[in-house]
């Protein structure tokens, strides 16, 4: 009865669990491969006859369908978003959680009460800032409020309480102040945590779809997910072309996320951890 279960045991359940996540994954690739006919008399999971004509629709016709641009929209605005919420979010952390402020503590108290705060309730004040700022219709909009995030502070404070002091005090005794102590003692130390937390920011920042479709007008400064949805209207009937969209935003974070899931992994399972 005590007798733990065998290790492929495991593996099988694990591999199943992980199946069961990717079969909508794949069940968007085969559709996207069918031509227009399959898809509405859907009878096979398989293409009977696979075709590629939705994807070269999508990539042929830039001017109704500015697929590369919102491609790079996306991609230019999670990027540069990733990098501002690392940054200050690094920043804020090392400095609650190391140099120990007497209001550190009451500033989490803050961070914790904004993140319970559904992000629709703070939609309309920050469309008023962003229209005063003359930032609507532009990536500012988008990427600069981002940097507010209470998410990432949260996750690297708990991260830099783990650094020995004896690190710091050794840091100081070559001559390094605060700045330096954090750069050559801190970010090293959370390095995974902070890829962590980068792949997040910019999965997320890659899905977010309120955001853009409220402080973003023009077509062409559309990021993908708001770009999918115009096929609902415009392409409403041709299912095929929407799936083949699907597919192209929905490969990116496929690629980062196999590339980077051990640093995600371990950044999440480390944080917190008393060394």
């Amino acid at each position: 009865m005590n007798r733990r279960p065998h290790p492929w045991i495991l593996e099988v359940v694990v591999g199943l669990c992980a199946g069961l996540y990717l079969l909508p994954l794949l069940f968007l690739g085969l559709v996207s491969l069918k031509p227009k006919a399959e898809i509405l008399l859907f009878d096979h999971i398989l293409p009977l006859r696979w075709t590629m004509e939705h994807y070269h629709r999508l990539f042929s016709n830039a001017e109704v369908i500015p697929i590369g641009s919102w491609l790079g929209n996306s991609f230019l605005i999670s990027l540069f978003t990733t990098m501002l919420v690392v940054a200050a979010s690094s920043l804020a952390a090392y400095a609650i959680s190391r140099l120990q402020p007497h209001w550190g503590r009451w500033f989490l108290v803050l961070l914790a009460a904004a993140m319970m705060l559904p992000g629709q309730v703070l939609l309309v004040p920050m469309y008023l800032i962003l229209n005063a700022l003359g930032w609507l219709d532009s990536p500012r909009a988008l990427v600069i409020p981002a940097a507010a995030g209470a998410f990432g502070v949260f996750m690297l404070t708990r991260f830099f309480r783990t650094i020995p002091d004896e690190l710091e005090a050794a840091a100081e005794i070559d001559g390094c102040g605060a700045w330096g102590k954090f750069i050559h003692v801190g970010l090293p130390h959370a390095r995974s945590a902070l890829v962590a937390l980068g792949i997040i920011t910019f999965i997320g920042t890659w899905n977010d779809f309120l955001g853009p479709l409220v402080f973003l007008d023009s077509i062409r400064k559309y990021t993908l997910p708001v770009g999918l949805a115009l096929f609902q209207s415009s392409y409403a009937n041709d299912y095929g072309l929407l799936f083949a969209a699907s597919v192209v935003s929905s490969l990116p974070l496929l690629v980062v996320f196999v590339i980077f899931q051990a640093q995600i992994v371990r950044g999440i399972s480390f944080t917190g951890m008393k060394e």
